[in-house]
């Protein structure tokens, strides 16, 4: 992986990000504070709901207003809190300082204009490039991400691409004016495995190549274990664990960190060899709980098998449980006791 600058690039602090609806107030991202530094990849997980892509969306002010507003907290870009700028400034950082690569191509992608078009667009607008400058770099860029016959391919239409390579346009999109922070939202959901996989090696290679900062968002903790370097783990609109990508993995120290953990299918190959029966996968019991209306104390205590009365009483606070591994669990001791 390339060299992580101790330098922040992007500091979140305290973001509150809040949604008006019938049911009532919906606090979508509660306090969430992170960093992301230069080179690095952050990958950001937990289950649908938890408030990932509305992190997302909040650090390029794309939150849809109404019914959604950012209440609270600052976005630090290379120190200048992204939430006292006009929308003329935003427009110029979108896409070319923060790109971000959305769930799903084909409803990212303008399915009347070919793949050279929507490419040359944000080149023109961000870079200044002439038509013809502009159209050489797309060919470059979709050569950069490994889609055959550049030269032809830039003149075709989204419908006539592969989810798959449907996908590394977004990519290319997304890198084309140098960001310094890249976004990836759900970058591989919609694909197959082996597709999957393709993509996720291409995005770590250029993540190498170009030092891209990346904030990585998933629920395939798989996914956070082959790319990222630091992960957040978020629930119910919180950051409740955080931690380099093998502390994580080698001693969570928050329950549902472990649950998520526990419950990655694994491959038993010799036990089912010598004909012994496979061990059931293991489940997170309950269900997220509904954001309008969240339990007093931490909001995973219904779910916890490891859950006090000071837990349903008390909300836990982020907290160092080591070097560089904080944690939001009253328990935490326990925890970090028994992964040792």
């Amino acid at each position: 992986m390339s060299d992580i600058s101790a330098a922040p690039i992007l500091e979140v602090e305290n973001l509150r990000t809040h949604f008006t609806t019938r049911a009532g107030l919906v606090p979508a991202v509660d306090g969430v504070s992170c960093t992301l530094r230069r080179g690095e990849v952050l990958g950001v997980v937990g289950e649908s709901g938890c408030g990932k892509s509305v992190t997302a969306l909040s650090i390029l002010r794309l939150i849809p207003d109404p019914p959604g507003r950012i209440v609270g907290g600052e976005i630090r870009f290379r120190g200048t809190n992204l939430l006292d700028l006009t929308e003329e400034q935003m427009r110029s950082i979108r896409g070319n300082e923060i790109s971000m690569i959305f769930q799903e191509p084909m409803t990212s992608l303008h399915p009347i204009m070919t793949i050279g078009s929507q490419l040359t667009e944000t080149l023109m607008l961000h870079r200044g490039l002439s038509a013809s400058g502009a159209w050489d770099r797309a060919v470059e860029m979709l050569r950069l991400v490994r889609i055959p016959e550049p030269e032809r391919r830039v003149s075709e239409y989204p419908h006539q691409m592969s989810g798959g390579m449907r996908q590394r346009v977004m990519i290319a999109m997304a890198l084309s004016c140098d960001p310094k922070i890249l976004i990836a939202d759900e970058p591989t959901t919609a694909l197959d495995v082996t597709i999957q996989a393709q993509i996720l090696t291409l995005m770590r290679e250029l993540q190498e190549k170009l030092g891209t900062a990346t904030m990585l968002i998933t629920h395939d903790m798989g996914v956070v274990a082959e790319t990222a370097h630091r992960v957040a783990v978020m629930y119910a609109g919180k950051i409740v664990e955080e931690a380099s990508v093998q502390d994580l993995f080698a001693a969570p120290c928050h329950p549902y960190t472990r649950g998520l953990l526990a419950s990655i299918p694994r491959l038993e190959a010799s036990s089912v060899a010598a004909g012994a029966e496979r061990a059931r996968l293991k489940e997170i019991p309950g269900l997220v709980p509904s954001l309008v209306n969240l339990p007093r104390g931490c909001a995973f205590a219904p779910r916890c098998t490891y859950a006090s009365e000071r837990c349903r009483r008390e909300q836990p606070v982020l907290e160092a449980i080591r070097p560089d591994h904080r944690t939001a669990c009253w328990e935490a001791s326990q925890l970090a006791t028994e992964a040792a």
